[in-house]
């Protein structure tokens, strides 16, 4: 198992939530566990797509919708099937132990997503067969309105199902990390899970839509700490499970937070070059973008999912 040119992480974009239930659980970690992977199952197979679908439309249309006019039309993409999700979110509301705040985020954002499903499918049909040029754009125009109050609903509700899950991670994740260090001392285990934490965490402040300098600072703070403290105990300990990749994945996203966090505080604008890839879809291959930081998050995720960790 596996969150425009703007300073300002769009954490929606392409974040993957890691997955609840590992290592050492309290008595009641196993079902929220199977409750939560439910909803972050849905997150991790729809939202990523569904914020592609909305850039890859606003890269050809002006914020006032197509006009026939454009130069080259790319349409949008379509989303996953989503009747999974709803069926998921349907079983996981009704297990133990219950959250009706939390229930209810899982079931706005089923709803969403499935409506923002059918009308994406609905207009991939209408530009993927041209049939702008038999109406003169005329149901382009119409859509769009509701292109965008689809994925105002989608986004609105995906953050706050992520803000629901987020809470609960971060109480579950500070238990288990405590019981790991009474029973197993800080080692191993110990050095992966707080890694995570942190950097979940610091992902979350700089994501936020008036980024606090000082709480950056701190959270990257904490992360540097712990970071610098696992690959010491990785360096010293040569029988130790924490993967070199681990390692390198998670000093990659300290270096990216770093360089978003002084392009934030300095407000350092974007180069002209910077700009043309952050608009074409390529911002993770720019410093300290928004984009970067994701992509550095998701690469360290996926170590985690693939083998830094128990």
């Amino acid at each position: 198992m596996k969150f425009a040119c703007t300073l300002v992480l769009a954490i929606g974009a392409a974040l993957l939530i890691v997955p609840t239930g590992i290592g050492p659980a309290t008595a009641q970690e196993p079902a929220l566990s199977q409750k939560l992977n439910a909803y972050i199952g849905c997150i991790n197979r729809l939202s990523e797509r569904s914020y592609d679908s909305r850039r890859r439309y606003f890269s050809w249309v002006s914020k006032n919708g197509p006009t026939g006019k454009e130069r080259i039309i790319y349409g949008l993409y379509t989303i996953y099937d989503t009747t999974d999700c709803k069926k998921k979110v349907e079983q996981a509301n009704a297990m133990e132990p219950r959250d009706a705040t939390l229930e209810t985020s899982a079931s706005n954002y089923a709803e969403a997503v499935g409506i923002l499903e059918g009308l994406l499918k609905e207009a991939d049909d209408y530009y993927t067969q041209e049939n702008y040029k038999d109406d003169k754009m005329a149901k382009g125009r119409a859509m769009h309105p509701r292109l965008i109050a689809a994925w105002d609903a989608f986004a609105s509700a995906d953050q706050k199902l992520r803000s629901g899950i987020d809470e609960l991670q971060d109480v579950m994740a500070a238990q288990r990390i405590a019981e790991i260090e009474r029973t197993e001392g800080i080692k191993d285990r110990y050095h992966i899970e707080a890694v995570m934490l942190s950097a979940k965490r610091l992902m979350r402040v700089q994501s936020a839509s008036k980024p606090d300098i000082a709480a950056i600072g701190k959270a990257l703070e904490d992360y540097e700490a712990i970071v610098k403290a696992t690959e010491t105990f990785a360096e010293e300990n040569k029988g130790t499970k924490i993967g070199s990749s681990f390692v390198n994945a998670s000093k990659s996203f300290l270096t990216t937070a770093k360089q978003l966090m002084r392009r934030v505080r300095d407000k350092v604008p974007y180069s002209q070059g910077d700009k043309m890839m952050l608009d074409a879809g390529g911002g993770w291959m720019v410093e300290g973008s928004p984009a970067r930081l994701t992509r550095d998050y998701n690469q360290l995720v996926g170590s985690y999912n693939q083998g830094g960790r128990f």
